[in-house]
């Protein structure tokens, strides 16, 4: 090793140990100045646009709004660059339609200046006598500009002739505040790099900031920020912020700052795919400067960013225990781009004076607190933030998420949604959204594609080993899916949607507070006191992971179900179990409208039934049919066989092999595994049982053994909702010596059975018609999407300082 390379390690060394005893010392003065200057800036802050921004709709429906451009191009020492791209940009632009073309030159030696009088006399040239840097180049021309729309231009970009039209034309709604342009590279065969569709969000205690490679969108989208070498802007609305802000020289991240800048003030930073440049990236920067060099810049930026930008004061603090972090991590590893440096620090502590003024004047200025103008870009946020008011006769557009398949419906749960989807798919707009456990799955659920405005499919990745600490419950981090997540994001914006129908617990973790888009949730069972009852028959010792499974589970259902605006239940017992933990609940719980089947599907037999035949339906993947069907064959069967030999146990349902242990081989027992459909075996069997011990919810195929005319014989858990005192539906038992009297009473007293499962076809017709109930279901979205439209233009109107309605 070198000499030089080793003088190199050291100062490096010296510089980041220094720079990080130097942020330790100061970091409370810091923190405490930064926390001093935001919430006085806050305190102080005027409003510069309301909340809810107005739509100027086009005059002439058949054009583009299209207003005369100013594009500027600032340059330094990019002679070559100029003579190369410049072309392309002319050709662009409409002279006569009043566009033009400016190039800033930032005292360039090359004779840049020259080069521009002489060969490209349609370019007005602005020279300044000293380098004031990308931002600074950038503001002295687009104060030159005299057009109200801007467009600023890199040196060494390359754009398509028709790029400046759908740059422009989102202008016509006057809360844009810039517009970016999709980027690609010149070279094709480079690994892209930028896309212009930005994005930024908290993580790992600060805020992670880059461009969505995957920017194929079909329309107008939000971003975070409008990259400042591809964008329009309004002129006027980037003078008012100040333009790119010195703070940041000599370069990067003035254009991040600029776009979180515009949405604190509520105005909209888009992306418009169709307007395409091309880009030779670090064309300039990259070939000017060392990479040493740029990193550092980069590192300094970014705490600059962050100290300018963060007013909550936990987010504050976390961030500056990162970069502690950070900075001491930094003495002992080699540097890479995106994490501070205790050499960045320094530099960053140089500038701290100017941006506590700036973070003054920044929180003095903003509309919205930095919390919610860091989400308002992600595209679910926007759509329920700047959502046009839909017409009151027009189909909703309904999300219908499901973690497990629903097509064959081969559980209870699916039977619900496949018989719900047949209704609603008629009545909405529904877009389904469905997790796989196999790809081989898709096939069934695309035969029913033509039902729906849209169907997407994602096969769940293979369950990975995880620790049992931690406070989500096993069911929920095994659907947390961040590609799911991204895809909701974006149906909501893309597909316009009025309702987030999600179904089961462990999809909770999906909902956000929306103020325009209904979140409802349908619990196919309460997810905590289901594994509560699988814990009362555990041993602590022996296995506290139940245990620790239902504590989680309690923690977080509480808490999610108190997010959701709309949350469905199937009896009006778990709506009790539910209000008892949470009493506010009660005005949001609804145990009437979801849980329903096709009755006029199931032939209702009286007749011509097979004698001595019981039926056990299940999918047993559902741990409770698993220990039900194992209790009844070890505690119950035995008992029965003594008494009625003839007797013969149909099983049907698919995983069979799930149930671990080998099944007893016996002439009385057949089990058939999954099958097409259920109905024959309901419609011949002499009697259902239904012997669950654990679980919540309602037994989906208790109702279409009602629905069948069947007898049934369940325990109460099994028969939990569906049966009362006043209506004797079906025979209740829980030990098994009564479990098999009441078999065996069914298969001795076929009169006696045949009145019960009259009374209960009679229930199911009045209590569970799935067609009834969906079109409830919908009158229902409707009326809470009013109750939520009226209390949005309250908040609106207070918010724009209107008083608001009288309230009932």
């Amino acid at each position: 090793m070198s000499a030089r390379t080793l003088a190199g390690q050291a100062w490096r060394i010296f510089t980041n140990l220094g720079g990080a005893l130097l942020i330790v010392l100061v970091l409370p003065a810091v923190y405490s100045l930064l926390l001093l200057s935001g919430a006085t800036g806050w305190w102080m802050r005027k409003r510069l646009a309301p909340n809810g921004p107005a739509t100027i709709e086009n005059t002439d429906a058949d054009k583009v709004f299209r207003p005369p451009a100013s594009i500027v191009i600032p340059n330094w020492n990019g002679r070559d660059l100029l003579e190369k791209y410049l072309p392309s940009v002319i050709a662009a632009c409409d002279f006569s339609r009043g566009d033009e073309l400016i190039v800033v030159d930032n005292a360039s030696a090359d004779g840049s200046s020259e080069v521009v009088v002489r060969r490209f006399p349609q370019v007005r040239l602005v020279q300044l006598a000293e380098n004031l840097g990308f931002g600074g180049g950038s503001n002295a021309g687009i104060r030159a500009a005299t057009n109200s729309f801007v467009v600023l231009l890199n040196s060494d970009m390359r754009v398509e002739p028709d790029f400046l039209a759908p740059l422009l034309s989102p202008f016509s709604d006057p809360a844009v505040f810039a517009v970016t342009a999709q980027i690609l590279f010149s070279d094709p065969a480079k690994r892209r790099e930028e896309s212009g569709l930005t994005y930024a969000r908290w993580r790992h205690g600060e805020v992670e900031l880059g461009h969505d490679l995957r920017a194929d969108v079909p329309m107008l989208y939000p971003c975070f920020y409008p990259g400042g070498g591809s964008s329009a802007f309004d002129r006027e609305k980037f003078l008012s912020i100040g333009g790119f802000a010195h703070l940041y020289r000599p370069f990067y991240l003035e254009d991040t700052d600029l776009g979180w800048e515009a949405w604190k003030r509520g105005w909209k930073v888009l992306y418009a795919p169709e307007s395409v440049v091309y880009h030779e990236h670090r064309g300039t920067i990259g070939k000017r400067f060392q990479t040493g060099y740029i990193n550092t810049v980069v590192e300094k930026n970014r705490i600059l960013f962050h100290w300018k930008h963060v007013l909550h004061p936990g987010a504050l603090a976390t961030y500056c225990i990162s970069l502690v972090y950070h900075c001491c991590a930094a003495v002992f590893d080699g540097r890479h781009q995106t994490k501070p440096s205790g050499r960045a620090a320094i530099w960053a502590l140089l500038q701290f004076p100017e941006v506590l003024l700036q973070r003054w004047s920044s929180a003095r200025m903003a509309v919205l607190t930095d919390g919610d103008s860091l989400k308002l870009h992600r595209p679910d946020v926007y759509h329920d933030r700047f959502r046009h008011p839909r017409q009151s006769r027009s189909p909703l557009n309904v999300l219908f998420l499901s973690p497990y398949p629903i097509y064959p419906p081969h559980h209870g749960g699916a039977a619900l949604m496949s018989q719900t989807l047949h209704h609603l798919a008629k009545l909405c707009n529904v877009h389904l959204v469905v997790m796989l456990e196999e790809e081989s799955e898709c096939a069934a659920h695309i035969a029913e594609s033509s039902r729906f405005a849209s169907i997407h499919l994602l096969v769940r990745p293979p369950a990975q080993p995880s620790t049992r600490l931690g406070l989500l419950p096993k069911a929920v981090r095994e659907f947390a899916l961040p590609e799911l997540r991204q895809l909701l994001e974006r149906l909501i914006f893309e597909r316009s949607i009025d309702v987030l129908q999600l179904e089961y617990t462990n999809m909770a973790q999906y909902a956000k507070p929306y103020s325009s888009v209904l979140t409802a949730l349908f619990e196919h069972d309460i997810y905590f006191q289901s594994v509560a009852r699988r814990v009362r028959k555990s041993n602590f010792f022996r296995d506290p992971v139940p245990a620790l499974e239902y504590l989680r589970a309690l923690h977080f259902e509480l808490k999610a179900v108190n997010g959701i605006d709309y949350i469905q239940v199937c009896t009006a017992t778990n709506a009790s179990v539910l209000e008892g933990y949470s009493p506010q609940l009660a005005f949001r719980t609804d145990p009437t409208l979801r849980a329903g089947i096709e009755i006029g599907s199931y032939p209702y037999a009286t007749s011509g039934r097979d004698q001595d035949t019981i039926l056990f339906v299940g999918n047993f993947r559902h741990i409770p049919n698993q220990e039900g069907l194992r209790w009844l064959l070890d505690s119950v069967m035995p008992d029965v066989m003594q008494r009625r030999p003839a007797t013969r146990l149909r099983v049907v349902g698919p995983n069979a092999h799930l149930l671990g242990l080998p099944l007893p081989h016996s002439p009385w027992l057949d089990v058939l595994g999954a099958v097409d459909d259920v109905r024959p075996h309901l419609a011949h069997c002499a009697a259902f049982v239904c012997p669950v011990l654990t679980g919540s919810g309602v037994r989906v195929k208790l109702l279409e053994a009602f629905a069948a005319g069947i007898p049934v014989v369940a325990t109460s858990i099994g028969a939990e909702g569906l049966v009362s005192a006043d209506c004797p539906v079906c025979a209740i038992a829980d030990s098994a010596p009564t479990f098999a009297d009441a078999v065996v009473g069914v298969l001795q007293k076929p009169e006696g059975a045949a009145k019960m499962a009259k009374a209960a076809r009679e229930l199911v017709e009045e209590e569970w018609d799935a067609e009834k109930n969906t079109h409830r279901l919908v009158a229902r979205y409707h009326e809470l999407l009013e109750m939520k439209a009226v209390r949005r233009a309250d908040v609106d109107a207070r918010d724009a300082g209107i008083p608001g309605r009288p309230q009932a």
